[in-house]
């Protein structure tokens, strides 16, 4: 199943008439009708189909309200894509970008629409065999490790980021950012924050990092499980410690002997038959990485606090209004769960078998 636009979530539209008058200043033929709908998954900036005469394109915003103007720069997800494009095919191309708010109210960006297969929970793209799904876990652990490979320096991203203490900036900062978007006492998040600022370990390395790398970012080509065409939302990507980048993405990942609460959590099919459980996972990204991962344990309560703190944000921008997405209504249970697992994999020491 293609990823789909559909109609656009009330609060949200775009004003048609002045994004024509001012892309038509650029190109001529972008002077023609316009169709906008939006990409209805995603929980953080907002995704449209912009269809201008004959040609489809995606426009990315930040959300309204958005607590978190550091996580929603446009410049800098434009700017990755733009740059990485020559020397990573799995990038789609980029044809605007706009900083002037008083086209759109947020700076936006106009790339390249990539059509393929998102798979996604709920979707006919989910409903795969297990040898698909060895397949596509296979695609999506190449494509990681080739990411986490490329000569950045070569790219022109050298400027991205500070490799050089990134680890504790990292976990300074998503403390910070959970202090700002809290609306209640969390004494599991409270604790977490207090043993990884205990904890942090020295960077095993650098590498250009996506920090948001999962199944339904990334698509896949249409009849073949073995290539992926593009990584999407690239707004949280840097230069870093490609292990904490690992710990983010197998943190989102549920096995298949997970509890069904953790099942239910997110959109992704990870726990379907043919998948490989987080430890195959992690040690199969050694192997091919050639990186040693030690005890990884870190990594992935790191990756799942990260996801807690993510989650609150969005809950923050609902708990004050700045959104009516009924989405978000029950997101502070899920802050309540991560941190709870957390917690196991700490007490257990262990990334599997946490229930």
């Amino acid at each position: 199943m293609l990823d789909k636009p559909t109609s656009i979530r009330q609060g949200e539209a775009l004003d048609t008439d002045k994004l024509r008058a001012y892309l038509a200043k650029i190109d001529s033929d972008w002077d023609a009708d316009y169709i906008v709908r939006q990409f209805p998954a995603g929980f953080s900036n907002l995704t449209y189909s912009v269809q201008i005469g004959g040609n489809e394109y995606v426009l990315r915003r930040p959300p309204f309200g958005a607590s978190a103007k550091g996580g929603h720069d446009m410049f800098r997800e434009y700017r990755v894509m733009r740059d990485l494009y020559p020397v990573f095919p799995q990038v789609p191309e980029m044809y605007h970008y706009c900083e002037n708010e008083e086209v759109m109210g947020a700076p936006f960006y106009l790339m390249e629409r990539v059509n393929g297969v998102i798979i996604r929970k709920g979707s006919e793209s989910a409903n795969l065999s297990a040898e698909a799904y060895q397949e596509v876990s296979q695609s999506w652990l190449d494509t990681f490790v080739a990411l986490h490979k490329v000569d950045y320096e070569a790219a022109g991203l050298g400027d991205l980021g500070r490799p050089e203490g990134y680890n504790e900036r990292q976990v300074v900062g998503w403390s910070k950012r959970y202090q700002k978007a809290k609306t209640h006492d969390v004494a599991l998040i409270d604790q977490l924050i207090k043993w990884l600022n205990e904890r942090i370990p020295a960077e095993s390395g650098s590498s250009l990092i996506h920090n948001d790398y999962k199944y339904d970012n990334v698509v896949f080509a249409e009849g073949d499980w073995t290539r992926i065409r593009a990584i999407l939302d690239w707004e949280m990507a840097t230069l870093g410690d490609p292990l904490m980048d690992l710990g983010t993405s197998i943190a989102y990942w549920s096995n298949h002997d997970d509890p069904e609460p953790d099942k239910q959590q997110g959109m992704l099919t990870t726990f379907m038959p043919g998948n490989p459980r987080r430890g195959e996972l992690v040690h199969q990204y050694a192997l091919q990485s050639g990186r040693e991962v030690g005890d990884f344990v870190y990594y992935y309560v790191f990756g799942l606090f990260k996801l807690a703190v993510i989650v609150q944000q969005i809950y923050f921008r609902y708990a004050k209004g700045f959104t009516q997405d009924k989405r978000f209504a029950r997101l502070d249970q899920t802050v309540q769960y991560l941190g709870l697992k957390a917690m196991q994999a700490i007490q257990k020491g262990k990334i599997d078998d946490l229930f």
